[in-house]
């Protein structure tokens, strides 16, 4: 029996699928960077073995996982090359993973990691559910009838995928180092959407996805009146967000979901569209909608004191605009401070002008240094030209997060893709000593 070993096994991904495999009783290892990462603690806790990266780490009968993050140059993948061992790239492993059930791939620009979630949760009531999640989170159930899984664009990875469904959230330029424009993220979609089995659910509201074509039914949902799936009638409540369904205009039912915000109307919209093509039980999808807890580094939050404190993942303008959207809804009466760390050079440098449009719609905004990626450290433009953008908006470091605690009564947003836990922690570590 071969032992899987994962090169860069803290990767969001790379960690889920660890997890998958070992839950399905297979013998599995991974090697990455000795820095603390948060998909680490449910490898640690499922007893999978980390080691730091090392050529002596590769030994023959291994099956190679290697992450997409790391070139063939790396020196464990050249070890395993001179032994002659199969190595797979993730999103190819992955492809080839779920060919074994019925597969749902989700994906879009935003919104693939919560949807994601949900709809594991969601399905996962009905019938058994292996899944995969881009937060670092995945289970292998037993005798699974699905797999659900996070398929993301970049780099065109999700076209070594052939779903038997995709549900579709949004088309929108990001990776700028990769993609040239919207067209160019536009025929990405429509390659993925010519390789689904059978059936496609996408927004009707996102524009792009009203021009895609498929083989295949294209499910539409959202808010207009078009969509196949409509929600109608939002009513939102301290026990989150209430809404009628309608299918094709006849009324479906009444749904609550204890999150707020229309992006999140629109992920469970989304589930309960699939699951009704699914035929799975309706009262279960109720029922499972309103115990979604939420997935990591979205919208997770702590009461401190009299401040509410949440980290989130957002770190594109979109998504910045749907956390203040949701933080303001569930609490109308607090003041909302924004401490944004930008994710990239290339994108920050993109979206300049919308990055300060979206960080405007909070009260007080506090700016972190750039993060560059692992493909670049440093670029032409620097964390005051966002400043300079952002009327008010004041720099921010881990030294200094002090200045947090004269929002009384507030909502502190922690938002990027980068390290901006280390901020978070910075605040919350003063606050014990208070």
């Amino acid at each position: 029996m071969t032992v899987y070993h994962f090169v860069g096994i803290k990767g969001s991904g790379m960690s889920a699928l660890a997890q998958v495999l070992h839950d399905m009783g297979y013998v599995v290892q991974g090697s990455d960077y000795d820095k603390k990462f948060f998909t680490q603690i449910a490898l640690e806790n499922a007893g999978i073995t980390i080691l730091p990266f090392a050529e002596e780490n590769i030994q023959p009968g291994m099956t190679i996982i290697a992450g997409n993050a790391f070139p063939d140059t790396h020196p464990e993948i050249v070890a395993a090359m001179k032994l002659g061992l199969p190595i797979l790239r993730y999103h190819k492993f992955l492809g080839d993973l779920s060919k074994g059930f019925i597969s749902v791939a989700v994906t879009g620009a935003h919104g693939k990691t919560s949807t994601t979630g949900l709809l594991a949760h969601v399905m996962g009531g009905a019938k058994p559910t292996s899944y995969l999640i881009g937060d670092g989170t995945g289970k292998g159930i037993a005798k699974s009838d699905y797999f659900v899984f996070e398929a993301c664009e970049y780099r065109r990875h999700f076209l070594s995928y052939y779903p038997d469904y995709a549900i579709m959230t949004n088309i929108d330029y990001d990776h700028p180092d990769y993609f040239a424009n919207i067209e160019d993220v536009f025929e990405a979609f429509q390659k993925m959407a010519l390789q689904v089995n059978k059936g496609i659910i996408a927004c009707g509201d996102d524009e792009q996805l009203q021009g895609i074509q498929a083989k295949v039914p294209v499910i539409l949902y959202g808010f207009a009146e078009e969509n196949d799936f409509q929600a109608r009638n939002i009513q939102v409540s301290e026990q989150g967000t209430t809404f009628d369904v309608h299918v094709r205009n006849n009324y479906y039912e009444t749904f609550t979901i204890p999150t707020y915000g229309k992006h999140n109307v629109l992920n469970a919209v989304a589930v309960i569209a699939l699951c009704q093509y699914e035929n799975l039980d309706t009262e279960t999808v109720k029922a499972q909608l309103t115990t979604f807890t939420g997935v990591k580094r979205r919208f997770s939050e702590k009461e401190i004191g009299d401040q509410i404190v949440i980290d989130d993942y957002a770190h594109h303008p979109t998504e910045i605009t749907a956390t203040v959207d949701s933080a303001r809804q569930k609490y109308p009466n607090r003041e909302i401070v924004a401490v944004f760390q930008p994710h990239t050079y290339s994108r920050t440098q993109a979206f300049l002008n919308e990055f300060a449009d979206s960080l405007n719609l909070a009260d007080q905004v506090y700016l972190c240094e750039i993060f560059g990626s692992a493909r670049e450290h440093q670029g032409k433009l620097s964390i005051e030209d966002l400043q300079e953008k952002v009327p008010g908006a004041k720099l921010i470091s881990e030294e200094t997060t002090e200045i947090l605690r004269k929002h009384d009564n507030s909502v502190i947003l922690f938002m990027g893709a980068g390290d901006i836990q280390k901020f978070q922690a910075a605040y919350e570590k003063l606050l014990e000593v208070k």
